[in-house]
Parts: structure tokens; sequence; C-alpha cells
């Protein structure tokens, strides 16, 4: 692999889906629950899949806003809301992921062809490509 530019670094301990993690730098600090859906207590407590849609959410967010940058198109206030989903299959489980951008008053032209810029740089997207289903979806 090539030298990173930046390693995070999170533990797991517990009964995994209900126990906990935290970061090495101690800022992620957060108890975990199986979701009511699930079967588990849900509650005040996270889960994997929140976790994922934060990081994934955050990450495109600016990769969106790099692309924009790049291309000198100034971007509304934008926001970006992935939604995470767990799906049975037929051995074990996986993961599929919508990415929901809002970028209002933009042409949904030109929105379209960021937002399809953006999946092509984030780390996120080029991590899942070819291993899960990432949905798109563009609102002006």
């Amino acid at each position: 692999m090539a030298d990173a530019i930046y390693t995070a670094a999170a533990t797991a301990r517990g009964e995994g889906r209900n126990g906990e993690v935290t970061s090495s730098d101690g800022v992620i600090d957060e108890s975990l629950a199986i979701p009511k859906e699930m079967g588990g207590p849900g509650g005040d407590k996270t889960n994997p899949e929140q976790l994922f849609a934060a990081g994934y959410s955050a990450c495109f967010h600016s990769a969106l806003q790099a692309v924009a940058r790049a291309g000198k198109v100034q971007l509304p206030e934008s926001t970006v809301t992935a939604e995470v989903s767990l799906y049975k299959q037929d051995v074990g489980f996986k993961l599929g992921v919508v990415l929901n951008v809002a970028l209002p008053g933009m042409d949904k032209a030109q929105a379209d062809e960021l937002v399809a810029q953006a999946h092509q740089v984030c780390p996120y997207s080029n991590a899942t490509r070819g291993n899960i289903e990432v949905a798109l979806t563009t609102t002006v």
C-alpha cells in the first residue's frame, strides 16, 4: 500500500452490536445497541449502520465540495444524507446505501453532474464500488 496520509483507529469491545466502540484518540466513545427493528433494545445508543451513514455522508459532502471548487462552481447550502440499510442474504448480511444530495436552487443537470463526479472521488464511494449497491438521488 501507498503511504497513508491519515489513519483512524477504533476498537470494539463487549458484545459486538451490544457493546462499545472507542476511537484511539477518545473522541468517539459510544455504547452500541441493536436497533428495535432487528429485535434489540434500541434506545439512545448508536449502531454500526448509523456510524457508517455518518461517515459516508460527511465524506461524500466533502467530495462534493471539492469537485465544485475544482470546477469553480458555487454550491448552495447543501446537505448529504446517507441511508444505510442492512439486508439478509443467503449467507450472512449485506449493506445498501442511498445517498440523498440536496442542492437547492441549482440547475438539475449541473447538480447531477457534480454528484456523479463526487461519487468518483469520494473514498467511501471508491471503497464500496462493486461491493454494495449505492444509489444516488439529487434534489434541487
